[in-house]
């Protein structure tokens, strides 16, 4: 499966800040054996977010885009709206999931603001700004994502089980 990597961040993006997250999300679904065929930053700024979530999407460059920052209450952090506004199809539980997981090691996590969603045969998917949070988030939704990606891709069936 094919994974596009989308950071939000308008230091990253000026180059005054190093971008560890994406490199962390890399790092993490190449360990699962999927295959990253971009990385990207990218400014926090809606229409350039939606434009590049649209081309990965449309173009079916990935089956799988995970983004990076610009979940949280700054009023530059656009990436949930930015999501909802390309996306089909919401996928609620993702992020709902990550933010409970996420419950455990910090009260914070109830302030992210990430959204899942899906257009045409992409699964997009909202995770945090840091690496830490990035990692732990990942380890738990990695797992059950391959799942529902071989659903959408038409590779499996229904997710009850027997």
């Amino acid at each position: 499966m094919r994974v596009a990597i989308l950071t939000s961040s308008d230091s990253g993006y000026a180059g005054e800040r190093e971008d560890l997250s994406g490199p962390a999300i890399a790092e993490m679904v190449g360990a699962e054996g999927y295959e990253v065929v971009s990385q990207t930053i990218l400014p926090d700024d809606q229409a350039l977010l939606e434009q590049e979530m649209i081309r990965i999407c449309d173009d079916g460059l990935a089956d799988l885009l995970l983004t990076t920052g610009g979940t949280g209450f700054s009023p530059r952090d656009v990436m949930p709206e930015a999501t909802a506004a390309v996306s089909q199809r919401m996928v609620p539980g993702i992020p709902e999931a990550m933010r409970a997981y996420s419950m455990q090691f910090t009260k914070r996590s109830m302030l992210s603001r990430a959204a899942s969603g899906i257009r045409n045969r992409t699964l997009i998917v909202n995770l945090p700004g840091s690496p830490k949070a990035v990692r732990e988030c990942l380890e738990y939704i990695l797992p059950e994502l391959r799942h529902g990606l071989e659903i959408l891709l038409g590779q499996a069936g229904d997710c009850a089980r027997h």
